[in-house]
């Protein structure tokens, strides 16, 4: 028996939809670089060597490339208001002076382009709290604070908004932001099926060789701005006299020679790594340099090669803060072009969903 027209009708109509999105499956998606880091301050030199510097290498490379302060994501913790604008400003700062060329690549400030929610809530509503709970991060930041806030377990939501709202491809992360990465990639699929291939799936980027910078009195442990203990870590702004004075402070075990093992001895390690980075050369040749210096002299030349390493980033930075209005007005037109491609996902997604307006074409 065939069908009734309206039934047809139906059908039809879902056939042709299904065709267009059959269609879309054969798009390909540009290649783009997109990653974020929370204003908390002065960035260190796991940061820097882990991420920022990767960013302005990609950035020199020729690759589109979107960075931004996310703000937002800093409140799922208690914040003080004139700190966090602080750090804002401070942030920027840092990354303009550690070569982010607002012309080369869009840099803008997360709160500043509205988009950013707006998806996080569709995305939202496509996912378990499951899914969310088993999220390492979630468990061990919960542990320390008694009354959990909302935005602490929906926040990698939101982190996958930030990526997909710009449609990247590659995404620059440490390794324990890999599992956030995965459900990213595992949104990207349901939305997908669901609705057709609006986003690409996002790949991670891992300098493995960076991302293994430790902490200065407990090498065990990586380097972290959460890390109460401020001796633990050396920020990219801190004078020669506070660098110098925390790697002579760094712990590293009774043998005197200078040798590179993570495993057997990961605090002279960490350092040679640190020298490494900051030189270009590598740990074996370092070691082969230092042969005759006990590990106590050997600090004095780490602190010497991180001193001048970050000299000029350390002068640029302190001239863009005696300019506060130059780094706003960076800000503000690097969130104008993001707004620009955000608004344009945001169209396209709620088009899909069926969140368009009646009469918006």
């Amino acid at each position: 028996m065939w069908m009734s027209n309206f039934r047809f009708t139906a059908v039809f109509r879902r056939f042709l939809i299904n065709r267009e999105f059959l269609c879309k499956k054969h798009t390909a998606h540009k290649p783009l670089v997109f990653s974020g880091i929370q204003p908390t301050g002065a960035p260190h030199l796991g940061n820097y060597f882990g991420a920022i510097k990767k960013w302005s290498i990609l950035q020199n490379e020729g690759e589109k490339c979107i960075f931004s302060i996310v703000d937002l994501h800093s409140i799922t913790l208690p914040q003080v208001p004139v700190t966090l604008r602080q750090n804002i400003h401070i942030m920027a700062a840092c990354l303009l002076a550690c070569g982010i060329n607002p012309d080369l690549s869009v840099f803008f400030l997360q709160s500043q382009v509205p988009y950013h929610t707006e998806l996080a809530w569709i995305l939202g509503c496509m996912t378990t709290t499951t899914r969310l709970t088993h999220l390492p991060q979630y468990k061990e930041k919960a542990g320390s604070v008694e009354n959990i806030p909302l935005g602490l377990y929906i926040y990698p939501i939101l982190q996958s908004a930030d990526i997909l709202l710009y449609k990247a491809t590659k995404v620059p992360v440490g390794e324990d932001q890999i599992q956030h990465i995965q459900l990213c990639q595992h949104l990207v699929k349901v939305f997908n099926n669901k609705y057709g291939e609006i986003f690409p799936v996002p790949s991670a980027l891992i300098d493995e060789s960076s991302a293994r910078i430790k902490s200065l009195r407990q090498p065990d442990k990586k380097m972290s701005k959460s890390d109460s203990n401020i001796r633990n870590r050396i920020e990219i702004t801190d004078p020669p006299d506070m660098i110098t004075k925390r790697i002579k402070e760094a712990v590293t075990d009774c043998t005197s020679a200078v040798t590179y093992d993570m495993e057997q001895r990961p605090g002279v390690s960490n350092l040679i790594l640190i020298h490494s980075l900051c030189t270009g050369k590598s740990c074996q040749s370092i070691c082969d340099e230092n042969r005759s210096l006990d590990t106590g002299q050997y600090k004095g030349v780490v602190a010497e090669a991180v001193v001048e390493y970050l000299k000029p980033i350390r002068l640029e930075f302190q001239r863009l803060m005696s300019e506060p209005s130059h780094i706003v007005q960076i800000l503000q037109k690097g969130s104008e072009k993001a707004s620009e491609i955000a608004q344009q996902t945001i169209d396209e997604v709620k088009k899909v969903v069926g969140l368009t307006h009646i009469g918006r074409s």
